[in-house]
Parts: structure tokens; sequence; C-alpha cells
């Protein structure tokens, strides 16, 4: 069953279970690269009007250790689905591969046999195992002029290669195609995979904890443990804290979770005070969120520390869900006053208010990052939701999922190629990504329900 709108779990949130407070755990600590780069800046080009045509052969184990071999073969794999995301490039297929001599080292690359194959550029790396963990040196190719047009050699530890992958894919997309790539982004979500009961009450309810993951859905890792509700994560814009809502004390209040330092901050906490849906300001140092403190769900500003606190509505209709756009200067939301919910945008002074959708049911806006100018948001389209694109510049509407299950809690990536959100499609709630033209859907969790995920910036 697809979980119900934020409107909708909004309005009954003062009645949650009461749950014990627990002891927060840290996330696992991110991983640090050097790299040496150059100043090469040529780029790859292809048949007028077509993509180049990328290869990506599995990397040049340079030391006899079946770890570095695996290694190996991982960072190939992983780099090939990075350059494949963006579709910027046409990725040859890597079981095409197998009729292609293997280069031995940097220098001995079979460059007539891959230009058979018709690719037009031709990663090839480099791994061998060092004191401190691996070094990992790489060049992309032009498989017609044999010159090399990106080289980069990066050392770092051993523990996580496909981090190596998806430094190499953003500094490529980045020179090649001055974009910036996603690869290196996370994402959080809140899931039931564990399969506990919240403490302190009769009835069973499941625990909903935090995870956070690559953008791929690789290393999916939980950061809370308080076997309470804990939901609606959100990143901080340098990508270091969790803010999200939680019943570990029988009432929902915001925390922050500093994943990187193992610390929890509680910058709104006042007893029996219900706080919930935090979204961060572009700039990190405001929270905007829901609060009934003053009697009804109404929004509210607040610095990330709890200082200067400010209601921004001030409706007997439930105001929610709040949305920053990149510049900080307005803030989407969702709110019930004209009837069903539906989606407005207002200044983030709480002036200047005009309406956005005028459909059956409408939540969970989320403003897409510059240089688009769009409001991602859910609406109900029949048994389910659907989830539908708002461009401010044109003052249209497009439609992205087609009633493929129940698709929900849409979130951008930072360079707003993509979103990810929830879906019913293959049977409980899962995480997916999509392109924001509709296009290139995949699956990213597959362990119990996952919901309402967010994208680093």
């Amino acid at each position: 069953m697809s979980q119900k709108p934020t409107f909708l779990i909004i309005c009954v949130a003062v009645a949650c279970c009461a749950v014990s407070a627990a002891t927060q755990a840290p996330a696992g600590s991110g991983q640090q690269q050097s790299a040496q780069q150059s100043d090469i800046q040529l780029s790859m080009t292809s048949e007028p009007g077509a993509p180049p045509k990328y290869a990506v052969p599995d990397f040049i184990a340079l030391s006899p250790d079946p770890e570095i071999a695996e290694a190996a073969r991982t960072i190939g794999s992983v780099l090939w689905d990075d350059l494949a995301f963006e579709r910027e490039f046409y990725m040859i297929p890597r079981d095409t591969y197998a009729s292609i001599p293997a280069a031995r080292s940097l220098a001995d690359v079979p460059f007539d046999r891959w230009r058979e194959l018709g690719a037009d550029a031709v990663v090839i790396g480099t791994i061998q195992k060092t004191a401190s963990g691996l070094r990992v040196e790489v060049r992309l190719f032009n498989v017609r002029s044999r010159a090399s047009v990106f080289d980069r050699e990066y050392s770092g530890p051993a523990n996580n290669p496909r981090f190596f992958a998806h430094t190499i894919s953003d500094e490529i997309h980045q020179q090649q195609r001055a974009l910036r790539g996603v690869a290196r982004t996370k994402l959080t979500f809140s899931s039931d995979r564990d399969g506990e009961r919240v403490q302190g009450t009769v009835e069973k309810r499941d625990v909903k904890e935090v995870y956070i993951s690559d953008y791929d859905g690789a290393n999916q890792r939980r950061v809370t443990v308080n076997r309470a509700l804990n939901i609606m994560p959100t990143w901080s814009p340098d990508a270091r804290s969790i803010a999200y809502t939680s019943y570990r004390r029988g009432y929902p209040d915001i925390f922050v979770s500093l994943i990187y330092q193992g610390t929890l901050q509680t910058p709104l906490a006042a007893s029996g005070t219900q706080n919930w849906l935090p979204a961060w300001s572009p700039d990190g140092t405001r929270i905007a969120f829901t609060s009934s403190r003053d009697g009804n769900p109404e929004l509210y500003v607040a610095n990330r520390d709890g200082s200067n606190l400010r209601r921004i509505t001030n409706n007997p209709a439930i105001d929610t869900t709040p949305t920053w756009s990149p510049t900080g200067a307005q803030i989407a939301f969702t709110t019930d006053r004209t009837g069903s919910p539906q989606i407005y945008v207002m200044g983030a002074d709480g002036l200047n208010l005009r309406r956005i959708t005028s459909e059956s049911f409408c939540d969970r806006a989320t403003w897409s990052p510059a240089p688009f100018n769009e409001l991602a948001f859910v609406c109900r389209t029949g048994p389910g939701y659907d989830i539908k694109i708002y461009d401010f510049a044109s003052g249209q509407t497009r439609q992205i999922t087609f009633g493929e299950g129940s698709n929900e809690s849409p979130s951008y990536s930072p360079n707003g190629r993509h979103l990810a959100f929830t879906s019913t499609r293959a049977g409980k709630t899962q995480v997916f990504i999509i392109g924001r033209d509709g296009k290139g859907v995949q699956q990213v969790t597959k362990t119990g329900n996952n919901y309402t995920p967010d994208w680093s910036k």
C-alpha cells in the first residue's frame, strides 16, 4: 500500500503513539581522495548531431591481488553506469568488448580495434595497491587521434572503489560537457525495513528509521537507531547534516543529525511543542517547518540553531510541506485553505501569496535548482498519485508519471535533471529515480518499504 501524501500525514501528527528517547547512532564518514589534475581541455565529438560513443572496459589491475582485480572490475562497471546516467554519451555495451584485446598499461591501447567497434572515446584506467590504500590512474582517449583528452590520478582508501568511479564520472562530465554530475551525491529516505516495533505501544506500529545511500542505491546505511518514527529526512545544503521529523519523545519534533560528526541537535525543541517537515534554506542558515505551537498547523522559519523564530502563515487551514526557491526569496507549500490541498507560493516573509495548482489534490512540492525554474509535486490522478512539474516561465504543467503504481514525494537532483520519488509500481513502496523528461526510470531500494527520498546538494 502506498504511503499517504504528506498533507494527510500531518493531519494526524498530533495523535501519534508515545515513544521513548534513544541514543542517536552516527553514520559512516565520507571517503576523501586527492587528485592530481592536468589542464588538458579537449572535448570529444562524434558525427554531427550524435553523442560521442564511449567505451569503458575494466580497469587494469597492476597488483597481483584478488582484491585489486575485483576493484578494477568494479570501477569499470560503475563508471560505465555513471557515465550512462546523464545520457550525454552513447555508451557502447560492455558485453561487446570480448573481442577487444585487453590493454596491459595506459600505453598499450588497441585503438584500431576500438575504432572497429565504433568507439569515439575509450576510458582506460589502472589500479594498484599502495601502503595507504589505492592509486588509480585514468585516461580518456580520442580513439581516432589516440590523444589523451582527460588525464587524472587519484589516491585514497581501498574500502570503497565505487567512489573512484563516481569521482571520475563527475570530472569527465564537467570537463567534456560543462555539466555537474551527480555520481558523488547521496539520497536519504526513511524505511521500515528493520521490521521493528515502536517502543511503548500496545498495538503494533512499525518503526521507520532514516537511511542514506549513494545516488544509485549502493551503500545503504542506517542513520537513526531509536525504535521510533523517524520520517521526512532532508539534506542540508553542505550535505553534512540531515534534518528530519522524529516521534522519539512521543510527539513530532525536528532533529538534525550531523552524520559525519556523530552528533545530534534539536534546534526547535520546546516541551510538548510539535514541529515537523523541516526544509533547509539554500544557504543552510534557516529552516522552514510546520508547527502547531500556536494551535493550528502553520509555517514558521527559524535560524538553524532555533533562534529568530518567525511565523509566516496565519490561516485556519493546514499549511505544510514548505520548499525554498533556489534564491531563498520564496517558499512553496501545501494548504487546504480553498478546499482540497493545493500548492501555493509566497515570499519567504509570508507576503505575495499566489496559488499554483487547481487540481483535485496536490501536495509535496519541491523546487528545482537553477537553471530550471520549476516545481515538482504530486497530484491525485485516480486511485493513486502521479508526479507533475509546473514551469514558472510558461505557466504550464506537465506530467512525468502515468499511473504505474502510486508515485509520490519527488526530490530534484542537484543539477535539476533528475528526480528521486517513491512508487508502488514494484509492489511495496520503493525509491526510484526518473529524468525530468519522464525517461530513464531506475529502482533504487528493494528492501522493506521506503519513503520520502531527498537528494543531497
